[in-house]
């Protein structure tokens, strides 16, 4: 799994990561079931904080994809 964020943009990281998996999920990438690394291991991966990893992973409403 491939997550990628743009610091420059105006889009918040969190957003981008929302955005990125809600993606994922729509065109089967990240297929049901599949487990995602731990949020410490994100966070360190992508120089963010984990609480901005925590955002779009773990505390989103579910949706209906």
């Amino acid at each position: 799994m491939v997550l990628d964020v743009d610091l420059g943009s105006p889009v918040p990281p969190y957003e981008q990561l929302r955005a990125q998996l809600a993606t994922m999920i729509t065109c089967g990438t990240l297929p049901a079931g599949h487990r995602l690394p731990p949020i410490r291991q994100l966070a360190a991966d992508l120089g963010l904080a984990t609480g901005t990893i925590g955002g779009p992973t773990a505390n989103s409403k579910p949706r209906v994809w």
